[in-house]
């Protein structure tokens, strides 16, 4: 398929497909179609910039992408364009990329069930009434629905995995630092990572290759003799139980496959109370972030979002310092952690996708948000189905800036499981 046909492909799902979905804000179709036709001509003259010439790409709307709307689903920034693409947007398009317009999220970045109340709900591909996750749900659903090749979305407390694991695709939060955050507009600084949704590892790896310029090559093949750490925190992370189940599983086919597999704990890390000092230090630098644009316009902003960032800035100093302290241990021990294994292998998230209507689970970032706290590189990665049909996944979280590896696992295990199928309905 060229570029042109691979264009008009999504051109004609996104009008068939995306209208129950609402994956999708904003469109930049004209712009996407001039995109496609230079890439195939460039393709036609073998001069391609990379391996991702002529893919299409869907935004988070917390990135910048040039003329167009960037208000990373926040009402009171509706009406504000880009005046310039984020690095990582203009690396996608100085490696060929086409982008194809604007993804929904949730509020500011700051929840995981991308229940827009100014720009609506993005469904599940999976089931119609169920929550992709969040925050970067619009991104995990229009890979899953194959309205795009790739999707690029933001990870603070595992953003981009738990969208992932809920629409069964596969995910990547690089180590910190790796993808620029310049022209994101951030939830939190301190732990905002950007990385990429896609059906594919390899997909994964080509993408990041072209956020930094780096190659990112399988180096191994062969799993057999990785010492695998298996994360397992039964007694402190109320955990669906299929999803277990198929976890366990997963880990004996590992096993079976030559992998060496075994329990690991995590120094610092405390599930419940590390959760908490996250949503703090998130929420305390979300209100510093939007500080003049609330006071000019509160009503721009949902009840929610407002009252957590106003609840942050009621809290004591000493009770934020200690937040950011606990924070910064847990990123100090993290290394240790790795002293006797090559990866920790943990579930995505301790539920599978729910319906709007279901309380929100508390513990959905129990799992996600460590590598976020110490800045790991981590890959989610779909795993089968619950016995109700719906995608489950796992998480390969490697050591510091071990991003090549860790994509090398994910492929490996990948290979073991197969790749995610599309869902019935977007066939």
């Amino acid at each position: 398929m060229n570029p042109v046909e691979r264009f008009e492909r999504y051109q004609k799902r996104i009008a068939t497909l995306d209208g129950d979905l609402h994956a999708f804000l904003h469109l930049r179709l004209d712009d996407a179609k001039r995109e496609a036709e230079a890439s195939e001509a460039r393709l036609r003259k073998q001069e391609a910039l990379s391996p991702i010439d002529g893919w299409c790409v869907a935004i988070k709307a917390n990135i910048a992408v040039a003329g167009m709307p960037w208000h990373a689903g926040i009402a009171a920034y509706k009406d504000r364009l880009a005046e310039q693409d984020a690095e990582c947007v203009r690396r996608l398009k100085s490696a060929g990329a086409v982008i194809l317009g604007i993804v929904n999220m949730d509020e500011g970045a700051l929840g995981a069930t991308c229940g827009n109340e100014a720009f609506g709900r993005t469904h599940n591909p999976w089931r119609h009434g169920n929550t992709p996750g969040g925050s970067s749900g619009g991104s995990a659903a229009a890979v899953a629905a194959d309205l795009c090749d790739i999707a690029l979305g933001s990870d603070t407390m595992g953003s981009v995995r738990i969208p992932s694991a809920y629409c069964g695709v596969q995910g990547f939060k690089p180590s910190r630092g790796l993808v620029s955050l310049d022209g994101v507009l951030a939830l939190s600084p301190t732990l905002d990572h950007i990385g990429p949704h896609a059906r594919t590892v390899s997909k994964l790896r080509q993408s990041l290759a072209a956020m930094t310029g780096r190659a990112f090559n399988r180096q191994k093949d062969d799993a057999s003799g990785i010492k695998i750490g298996v994360w397992l925190p039964l007694d402190d992370v109320a955990m669906q139980p299929d999803i277990l189940e198929r976890f366990n599983e997963v880990i004996e086919i590992l096993a079976a496959r030559g992998l060496s597999c075994r329990n690991v704990q995590v120094p610092a890390y405390r599930f419940g109370y590390s959760r908490r000092a996250g949503l703090l230090v998130s929420e305390f630098e979300a209100a510093a972030i939007h500080k003049d644009r609330l006071e000019a316009d509160p009503g721009g902003f949902s009840q929610t979002f407002r009252k957590m960032m106003e609840w942050s800035l009621a809290q004591p100093a000493e009770k934020r310092e200690v937040a950011y302290r606990h924070l910064e241990e847990i990123s100090e021990s993290a290394p240790t952690a790795f002293s006797d294994v090559d990866f920790i292998l943990a579930p995505t998230a301790p539920q599978s996708s729910f319906a709007f209507e279901e309380e929100v689970p508390a513990n959905q970032a129990d799992l996600t948000a460590w590598a976020n706290f110490a800045g790991l590189p981590a890959c989610a990665i779909w795993s089968g189905f619950s016995p109700s049909g719906l995608p489950l996944s796992l998480q390969v979280i490697g050591p510091p800036n071990s991003d090549g590896a860790v994509l090398d696992m994910a492929e490996a295990i990948e290979d073991f499981l197969g790749q995610p199928p599309v869902p019935p309905r977007f066939r």
